[in-house]
């Protein structure tokens, strides 16, 4: 079917709803709503399988706006589509509006991922497809195609650009995930000007480069042409880069392709301007034909109602015909933890020297038995992070139903791809590196954060005694940047019994990520009754040792065992302390007051943290006149044991430091 004047109309209104809301609330992106409404509004209308009246549908096409600055784009189409009411339209930016300034996942229903940060959502696109072609493998039948749909994603130049751009489309080439179809908003203009000053790389041959399928659309207002190009993406057994020239701010006389357009309201005279050029009357504001509503109830409301109640028919019969698969892949998709799932995680006995990246890796070993949703790997380190499930398969392009994803030296693509797995459903993602590395991996961590997805951060290598790797491979200051993400479990566990406590408060997640900060050497494990650790995990913190008041020594990880025995030392000299582990500072200091004080013992005059990282978030337990044994430089280069030795980890330096008047 042709497009006819009310798909233009449709058009242009997407365009002055975005004009409007951008002018009302006086701030906003209104260029690449004026310049990419065609290509949005083609695939919207005959494309996207997607149902406003029910936007949780799981098979439901995925829509990313990678180019997040753009969100009057997507808050159009949803209000056109009857997802947001036009009040929310013209509180565009305000206070707890469903409109904000860039979109935000769990905030507005119908924005599958929070972006603005450029290249974040194209990549976490690339982790959306990763998981439809795994739980496709993995459920459907050959008559059952359960899981069966397309991400779809716009970007922008400033995405193509970000570096994780080219870490993410490398991995999608090399994973041939066919089901990813990217529209690039091409209009040679970006924020500062002209793009030529600063990007001229051929698009076409670096996609194909990477193995994917490359169009070009030479005009972003060739409906006919961007529908055929669509068409075309979804028939290719590759993904798809379909590259749309169009004009940032098309329609305003002054501003249309000019770097003018791009990040503040046009003002009333461009504005009235733009109107007229579109034919329509600029003393009306916030105007939608009632054509245009009823175009998209045609459109897209109608096609993703028959397709959601023929999906939901074909999950009817396949319960019947694969009720055990059925009822997996129900649990799954809601996000169901099987009942007793931890039964056969391992516990240590006191005594036992084992590291905790090795007891990560028994919990990993055991969970993907017990957790069939659980689905990871490392960037490069299965190895060295313990993140290998052995007698799994490889996740790769001929078996997407392996559950072994090798990320290859991608840190943050890896992170974002794990948070496009959370959001998209179905999946329990986790992916390793070492701890130092998390500095790659922090915009995609506050993203997860910000999402509350609850993604699993394998991170290794926690501290100076890495050794011989030297300060480039040793963190220091990550353990207090990671504490300062709000919402992000950062838990570093003394030894296996916290290790197994760790991994439950993981997999039990279901609004925060957690960062498992792991040691590459052995620690040995405490005496300590597993119920006390378990609870004190979940809780953050907890009294380990408790022999008297005569000091306190709070501490977390490797250091907690080392503390332990410097108290049982000090027991011999007749000094009786208390050793707390703070596996969890974020979530001790949301604990009730009365619990905190339990742990805290305020009353107790010598407190001394010691800690193999920066000194930064340990005041709050010592107070600040209390005693540091904790590092504020970088590492050094030489076998692990002697750097720790000469950092002052050692039994007899804790005993000194608590000793100190």
């Amino acid at each position: 079917m042709a497009f006819d004047k009310t798909d233009q109309l449709a058009i242009n209104r997407i365009r002055t709803l975005s004009i409007d809301a951008i002018e009302k609330a006086n701030s906003g992106h209104p260029g690449l709503p004026m310049g990419a409404a065609p290509m949005a509004y083609t695939l919207w209308s005959r494309h996207l399988n997607f149902n406003p009246n029910s936007m949780s549908w799981f098979d439901r096409d995925r829509f990313v706006l990678s180019a997040g600055h753009g969100s009057m784009l997507i808050y159009s189409l949803l209000h056109l589509a009857g997802g947001l009411e036009l009040e929310e339209i013209k509180n565009f930016r305000q206070y707890e509006s469903k409109t904000p300034g860039h979109p935000e996942f769990k905030h507005t229903e119908g924005v599958e991922i929070t972006t603005g940060p450029l290249g974040q959502g194209f990549a976490m696109s690339v982790g959306m497809a990763m998981a439809e072609k795994h739980l496709a493998a993995k459920y459907n039948t050959g008559e059952f195609k359960v899981v069966d749909h397309f991400t779809y994603v716009l970007a922008s130049d400033g995405d193509l650009m970000e570096g994780i751009s080219h870490e993410a489309a490398s991995l999608a080439g090399h994973l041939n995930l066919d089901n990813l179809i990217v529209l690039y908003d091409s209009n040679d203009i970006s924020l500062d000007g002209d793009l030529d000053k600063s990007f001229s790389e051929d698009i076409g041959k670096r996609f194909e480069a990477y193995g994917w399928d490359y169009q070009l659309v030479k005009d972003g207002n060739d409906l006919e042409e961007i529908d055929q190009a669509i068409s075309n993406a979804k028939a290719a057994d590759k993904p798809s880069m379909i590259e749309v020239k169009t004009v940032i701010g098309y329609g305003a006389p002054t501003k249309s392709g000019k770097s003018d357009a791009h990040g503040a309201p046009l003002g009333p005279d461009e504005r009235k301007a733009a109107f007229e050029y579109y034919g329509l009357d600029p003393e009306e504001s916030f105007k939608v034909e009632d054509e245009v509503y009823k175009r998209f109830n045609e459109t897209l409301n109608k096609r993703g109602n028959e397709a959601q109640e023929a999906w939901l028919d074909l999950v009817e019969e396949y319960s019947k015909a694969e009720p055990e698969k059925a009822a997996e892949f129900k649990a799954a998709i809601n996000e169901e933890v099987p009942a007793g799932y931890d039964e056969a995680l391992p516990k240590y006995e006191a005594g036992t020297k084992k590291a905790t990246r090795g007891t990560s890796g028994d919990m990993i070993q055991e969970l993907s038995k017990s957790v069939p949703s659980l689905f990871g790997g490392a960037a490069d380190l299965a190895g060295s992070n313990k993140t290998a499930v052995s007698g799994e398969e490889d996740f790769s392009k001929d078996n997407y139903g392996g559950r072994n994803i090798w990320f290859g030296v991608r840190e943050f693509a890896m992170a974002s791809a794990l948070n496009g797995m959370s959001a998209h459903g179905g999946i329990k993602p986790y992916g390793g590196t070492f701890f130092v590395f998390s500095d790659y991996l922090k915009p995609a961590m506050r993203l997860s954060a910000l999402m509350k997805l609850p993604v699993t951060y394998v991170l290794t290598h926690d501290s100076i005694a890495v050794g011989e790797d030297g300060p480039t491979h040793e963190p220091v200051e990550q353990l207090a940047g990671l504490r300062a993400i709000p919402n992000l479990n950062t838990i570093r566990p003394a030894d296996g019994n916290e290790t197994r406590a760790a991994w439950k408060v993981a997999i039990e997640a279901t609004d925060a990520p957690t960062a498992l900060v792991l040691t590459r050497q052995d620690v040995e494990v405490t005496d300590a009754d597993y119920d006390t650790v378990e609870e004190g995990v979940k809780r953050g913190g907890y009294i380990i040792y408790d022999e008297g008041d005569d000091a306190i020594v709070f501490a977390s990880g490797s250091e907690v065992p080392l503390a332990v025995n410097a108290a049982e030392k000090l027991k011999e000299q007749g000094v009786k302390i208390k050793v707390a582990s703070i596996p969890n500072m974020q979530a001790f200091m949301k604990q009730d007051q009365s619990y905190k004080d339990s742990v805290l013992n305020k009353h107790i005059a010598n407190r001394t943290a010691v800690e193999m990282a920066a000194s930064f978030g340990w005041h709050q337990f010592t107070g600040i006149d209390g005693k540091l044994l904790t590092i504020d430089t970088f590492g050094a280069s030489a076998p692990g044991n002697i750097v720790v030795e000469k950092y002052g980890f050692t039994v007899e330096q804790v005993m000194r430091t608590v000793l100190e008047k």
